[in-house]
């Protein structure tokens, strides 16, 4: 029996707790809540556990937090929500995602590591086998071909000194971009001006492609 959407955030809330914050949660507050109830049932959490989840547990959390994640990213790059309109948004659009479709949005997206409010996104099957598919949308400017170009989508870095270099170039997201040259160095150009920079700030900048 699928879960509620209840129990799949109540889950997605204790894998967050147990495997990121590295800390055993509080279930008290829980134990009469409806979808907390459903877990044991399904086979996702025991008491007798030390930490609570169960190893299908786990992977169902995992899962869960995967997919809002995701759905987060989908709504930022691709349907350009602003950022601090997209978690509430985001919590919806996730219980719809059905086991699968979020391996097709993450293959779309070009595998993105983290969601736009930087936490990781736990990686998929697709992720592992890094298939990339001919409707991708976004991907690094550094798997571009020559002469190929798009939109950026968002820069993929928590290094401030990376970021800062990267916008005073005017790499800033919504512009158009065009990959000039791929060696012994990345060249783009935005604009009237061009570029140089190495293969790892490349890998940073996320490109919306043309069609």
């Amino acid at each position: 029996m699928k879960l509620t959407d209840r129990a799949e955030e109540i889950l997605e809330r204790l894998w967050i707790e147990i495997i990121e914050h590295k800390k055993l949660p509080d279930i008290t507050v829980l134990k009469d809540n409806a979808g907390f109830k459903e877990l044991p049932a399904e086979e996702c959490l025991s008491l007798e556990e030390t930490q609570l989840l169960t190893a299908k547990g786990m992977d169902e959390g995992e899962l869960c937090v995967r997919r809002h994640r995701l759905a987060e990213r989908l709504l930022v790059d691709v349907l350009h929500v602003k950022v601090g309109l997209v978690h509430e948004t985001g919590c919806s659009l996730e219980h719809i995602l059905h086991k699968g479709l979020e391996d097709n949005i993450c293959i779309l997206l070009g595998h993105p590591k983290s969601c736009p409010h930087g936490r990781a996104i736990p990686q998929g099957k697709c992720c592992k086998e890094r298939k990339r598919k001919l409707e991708s949308l976004v991907m690094p400017l550094s798997e571009l071909r020559k002469g190929q170009g798009g939109k950026i989508a968002y820069i993929h870095t928590n290094d401030r000194a990376m970021l800062r270099k990267v916008m005073a170039m005017g790499a800033l997201p919504g512009l158009s971009i065009a990959l000039v040259q791929r060696f012994p160095s990345y060249v783009f150009q935005i604009g009237e001006s061009q570029f140089a920079i190495d293969k790892n700030m490349a890998e940073q900048i996320q490109v919306w492609l043309s069609r």
